[in-house]
């Protein structure tokens, strides 16, 4: 019979697998010349038109154990109102790094291999789970600040969330993600949404995986409730989506 503490973890690690975001319709692969390995991107062109220029790139972020083809519903959405795939990046990783000694350096410079192939100054960052404690740690800590214009979160652990004590004892991202951690501690301190980034946050308060379900919120954040959605339901969920890409034309 299964003790207290084991039926609690093995709730905590069915909860955590549900990050693992479902198959999405696949988008163009091949990184930018030059970009980091472990990247993709939609093919680079020069901007065509005057009314591209003055858009800002999009450069996507995938949560824990996911990979860029999750992204495939939000960039159809945006291909829609007008962006081109040359505008549409979607930063791969291996998520059981450490968000700070190691993956927001990655993203660091897979943004500046983005702003040089585009010519753009700034990019906008959409980020789902845990990929938006790694855009953050860079916006905050790594220099971003100077270069991303718009960032989004999509379900992300913002403060913390519980269910990343199921593999926090072998797994770094994990260690990350729990409450109290030292990258959660240093990314709360002080001011949440530093400088002149404007910052947005999307939670369902039926979220399997983020709990509590209001550590997606931030200080000083566009902060808008979803409804009860799963985790990765917010992936391809039409209001989400609508509401991110008006927030990416604000």
């Amino acid at each position: 019979m299964l003790t207290v503490r084991q039926r609690m973890l093995a709730m905590l690690t069915l909860c955590l697998a549900l990050l693992v975001a479902p198959a999405l319709p696949a988008q163009a692969s091949g990184p930018p010349s030059g970009a980091p390995s472990g990247v993709t991107s939609g093919p680079v062109q020069a901007q065509a038109s005057g009314q591209a220029a003055a858009r800002n790139p999009v450069v996507f972020v995938h949560g824990y154990n996911a990979d860029p083809g999750v992204w495939g519903s939000l960039r159809e959405d945006l291909r829609a109102d007008g962006y081109a795939d040359s505008e549409l990046f979607s930063f791969g990783y291996d998520t059981h790094q450490s968000v700070n000694e190691v993956l927001a350096g990655r993203l660091a410079g897979y943004v500046d291999e983005v702003r040089r192939q585009t010519g753009a100054a700034r990019v906008d960052l959409v980020a789902h789970s845990f990929g938006s404690l790694v855009s953050r740690w860079y916006v905050k800590f790594g220099g971003g600040g100077a270069y991303v214009d718009r960032w989004v979160s999509l379900a992300g652990p913002n403060h913390g969330t519980s269910t990343a004590w199921a593999c926090a004892l072998w797994d770094q991202g994990c260690r990350d993600m729990t409450p109290g951690s030292y990258v959660v501690k240093n990314l709360n301190s002080g001011d949440e949404t530093p400088g002149t980034v404007r910052y947005a946050t999307f939670w369902s308060n039926c979220d399997e995986v983020i709990n509590p379900d209001d550590s997606v919120p931030l200080a000083g954040a566009a902060n808008t409730p979803v409804g009860c959605l799963k985790h990765n339901d917010l992936l391809g969920d039409d209001p989400t989506s609508a509401g991110v890409r008006a927030f990416l034309r604000s």
